[in-house]
């Protein structure tokens, strides 16, 4: 009769595995719980591995997650390398779970788009008013404020807290359903915003849904955060509130998570939850242990023995990295005063794998590339040396890169420096050349400042950087520190791993400040709710910041301040910017960005002419300008900047788009639809063209073929009000008013304090008679967004038919005080005013 029971072979194979020793109690802790029902009391859904370095977290993470498969279970490894956001993290799961057969094609899908999206917030904030613009006779708040609150308004901007008591709420709310718009033009739905600005509250409810999924066809799904003394800063308060809350849906009572870092958990967080956390401190192997791998790997001889337990301390990534040589003669053990990594060199007979093993400790990670730049050894060689390398006990092996655990490659380096510091300086420029070659090659056909977008330029730049300041910290750091603040502004995330960069950088070339510069940056980035801004107040500090370095520094904080709606102190940084550095390109684009925000045009065209001056073909200075001429009304300048603009990404859609949105204010209506058929085709998701496009073909009377466009607008963002907001203005200068009436009370439904919504509503309910309903929203409008031009000769026009003769000049006197020239208030004031006099005599001499 056949068995299905493994043999004990199979049994004292599988417990033996690649030499594991050890953590007994560990595995089968682990072990027991994945043959415990979720619903039973003992199981246990987080494991915590904790422990000084070298003790052997990864080295029984690993085995936990060997365990994990036996079961049947889908496993995932995220540590530092999978990036610095919990957004990273989830990509990470994705991929290796799809390469285990679960393929998570909405997150894959919502990732990709957050890829695509994340760099687009300054150009929702700065392109212009966009849907925003003033209509003549739609419900607009009308002028050309360009959403002056900022995204902060929104409350979806990080970085905002450090300004916030600064800042004007009632200008805010004053302004909030502009900025929505604008925001909804650029960006597909709210969806989109949030996967730029908030991207954990788009893909962790997806993440949640497709582990639901995965759950139905494993027993077990198993993930595993390593290196969380690292990853835990940005993690640890994503894992507490997709495990414990259900803000983002449920999480499948078979997903097992495992962490493993220097520290116990943070009690203040995870305290209350004890019943459900296994805590697994871990601690140098004992002494039965060590000699238990040690005799494993066959070596026994006890003087050779007693010299491992004295070198390692039982420290199990020492004792693997001595007992992989398989001393057995006395006489090897040598020098009494020597460290394990000495020993361990010591002890490797073959001169080339020594050498070998040194000059690969000088990289961070290693791929096949990287390896041949650093051991310089023939290409018939490589392969069988990359092999040796990859099997070594301290070399962490994750398939694409090979990194060295710290505990040995510290010494490395240590002993590389002080053997030969012109040789360590040397080795570490010509590494530094190496990455600077590869990262020219990588830039090659971008346009300027592109590269910064490339995360594979990043990559190679900042590696290029950290050889760079090992071989002479002073000299380096400045090119550093300018390069940090660059890519703080484009990724807050990859600003992290740059100052973790330095912090490694600092500790490798025997530089203490410059490895406290590193850690206080690293913490500084971490919190996304303070922004950039104390990270650029240390640098700005800093003696090693050059002039140019201050001046990107203050060109971030003036960003930021603008994003947070105070344009007064983002202009003073401006300045601050260009007075450090007068020919840097980017203060002085930022600088006109802010002035177009405060309304100063010709000083924000000087400005972008000199942005432009500097660096000729940047397409984001050039449409910066040509919306900053559309908004002054100088409409062919503004065609011929966007033309620039076209030519040199013909698949800009915001270009296009306000292109299209000059020709039609011209009176050029077949280029105008033409662009915005270009812009339409050039990406499908943007909802600015679309909706444009229906508001020309509405005016052109091609009533069917807008309506089109705003259903396909509806279909693409069901919960965008701003969408439902232009399909209810539509409707109303259709004359379908009742439809009108409906499509605005869904936009209110979505955004109930939407002024513009409330006076497109009330003026349907003027038209339909209604007019008691139609004072209602009006009113609310105008409270909402007091001065608000339209509104109030609306609702001046609903009280004058209500009789409210006195209420009617009141507002209409406001709108002309506003704007002397307002032709329509004008003509109606003075209606308004006979009608009232006429009314006042026919009550003194009655007929």
């Amino acid at each position: 009769m056949g068995s299905t029971r493994p043999s004990m072979q199979e049994l004292i194979r599988q417990r033996s595995r690649a030499g594991f020793v050890g953590r007994g109690r560990e595995r089968a802790a682990f072990r027991a719980n994945l043959e415990t029902a979720p619903e039973d009391e003992r199981h246990r859904f987080l494991f915590h591995v904790h422990g000084d370095a070298g003790v052997g977290k990864t080295f029984l993470v690993r085995e936990l997650e060997q365990i994990a498969r036996e079961k049947g279970a889908l496993t995932a490894y995220v540590d530092e390398s999978a990036g610095a956001s919990a957004a990273e993290a989830m990509g990470a799961i994705s991929r290796q779970l799809g390469a285990q057969g679960a393929r998570f094609k909405e997150l894959d899908r919502l990732l990709a788009a957050h890829r695509d999206r994340r760099h687009e917030a300054e150009a929702v904030v700065t392109a212009g008013p966009g849907p925003t613009d003033p209509e003549p006779d739609g419900p607009s708040t009308g002028s050309v404020l360009v959403a002056r609150a900022g995204l902060v308004g929104l409350g979806m901007v990080p970085g905002v807290g450090a300004f916030a008591g600064a800042l004007d709420a009632e200008r805010l709310a004053h302004h909030a359903d502009r900025v929505r718009a604008g925001l909804s033009a650029r960006f597909r739905n709210q969806e989109d915003v949030q996967l730029v600005l908030s991207p954990e509250r788009v893909l962790t409810p997806a993440l949640l849904t497709e582990l639901t999924d995965a759950a139905s066809s494993a027993p077990w799904i198993v993930l595993f955060f390593d290196t969380y003394e690292r990853t835990g800063p940005f993690l640890d308060g994503w894992l507490h509130e997709t495990m414990t809350t259900d803000r983002h849906g449920a999480l499948p009572a078979t997903v097992v998570v495992v962490t493993a870092g220097q520290h116990p958990f943070d009690t203040a967080r995870w305290g209350g939850f004890a019943d459900f956390v296994a805590d697994l401190p871990l601690g140098p192997f004992t002494e039965a242990e060590t000699r238990g791998l040690l005799a494993d790997r066959g070596v026994v001889a006890e003087p050779v023995v007693e010299e491992v337990l004295r070198l390692t301390g039982g420290l199990p990534v020492l004792v693997s990295t001595l007992a992989e040589q398989r001393p057995t003669d006395p006489d090897d053990v040598g020098d009494f005063s020597a460290t394990a990594v000495e020993r361990f060199l010591k002890w490797e007979q073959n001169p080339t794998h020594r050498a070998l093993a040194l000059a690969c400790a000088l990289p961070r990670s290693l791929d096949m590339d990287v390896f041949r730049a650093a051991a310089e050894c023939p290409d018939d060689e490589a392969d069988a040396l990359f092999g040796w390398l990859r099997g070594l006990a301290f070399v962490d092996d994750r398939g694409d890169r090979l990194r060295y655990h710290g505990l040995v490659r510290g010494p490395m380096l240590r002993l590389q420096r002080r053997r030969s510091p012109r040789g360590w300086t040397e080795r570490h420029q010509r590494l530094a050349a190496e990455f600077g070659r590869w990262r020219a090659e990588a830039a090659d056909g971008l346009r300027p400042h592109q590269e910064w977008d490339q995360e594979h330029w990043r990559e190679l730049r900042i590696e290029e950087l950290y050889h760079a300041l090992c071989a002479r910290p002073s000299a380096a750091l400045p090119a550093a520190i300018e390069d940090l603040i660059v890519v703080c502004g484009t990724d807050r995330a990859a600003g992290r791993r740059w100052a973790r960069m330095l912090e490694e950088a600092g500790d490798a070339a025997a530089a203490p400040d410059l490895q406290d510069l590193g850690r206080r940056l690293a913490r500084l980035l971490v919190d996304d709710d303070t922004g950039a801004t104390p990270a650029m107040d240390l640098l700005l500090a800093h003696p090693a910041t050059s002039a140019r370095g201050r001046a990107l520094a203050h060109t971030l904080r003036g960003i930021e301040l603008r994003h947070a709606g105070d344009h007064q102190r983002a202009l003073r940084e401006c300045d601050q910017a260009v007075g450090n550095a007068p020919d840097l390109d980017v203060a002085h684009h930022n600088r006109g960005l802010t002035l177009r925000f405060l309304g100063d045009l010709p000083a924000a065209l000087a400005a972008f002419d000199r942005a432009d001056e500097l660096t000729p073909g940047m397409a984001r200075v050039i449409a910066g300008r040509g919306e900053t001429h559309r908004l002054a009304g100088r409409l062919p300048q503004a065609v011929a900047d966007f033309d620039r603009a076209v030519a040199l990404d013909p698949t800009d859609s915001d270009a296009l788009s306000s292109r299209g949105v000059c020709l039609h204010a011209l009176g050029r209506y077949d280029e105008a639809l033409a662009d915005f058929d270009r812009a339409v085709g050039a990406d499908g998701t943007r909802l600015w063209p679309l909706v444009r496009r229906a508001r020309l073909r509405a005016e052109l009377g091609d009533w069917e073929r807008a309506f089109t466009d705003l259903d396909r607008a509806v279909r693409a963002a069901p919960g965008s009000a701003w969408v439902a907001s232009e399909r209810g203005e539509t409707y109303r200068r259709a004359g379908r008013f009742e439809e009108a009436v409906t499509e605005f009370g869904r936009a209110l439904t979505l955004q109930p304090d939407y002024p513009s919504v409330l006076a497109g509503r009330g003026a349907a309910h003027y038209e339909l008679g209604r007019d008691q309903q139609a004072l209602a929203d009006l009113n609310q409008a105008v409270e909402l967004s007091p001065g608000y031009t339209w509104a109030l000769v609306r609702r001046a026009r609903t009280r004058r038919r209500l009789g409210d003769a006195e209420g009617a000049i009141e507002d209409l006197r406001q709108v002309v005080e506003r704007d002397p020239g307002h032709a329509q208030a004008l003509i109606a004031l003075g209606e308004a005013r006979a009608a009232l006099e006429n009314h006042q005599a026919e009550r003194t001499y009655p007929t």
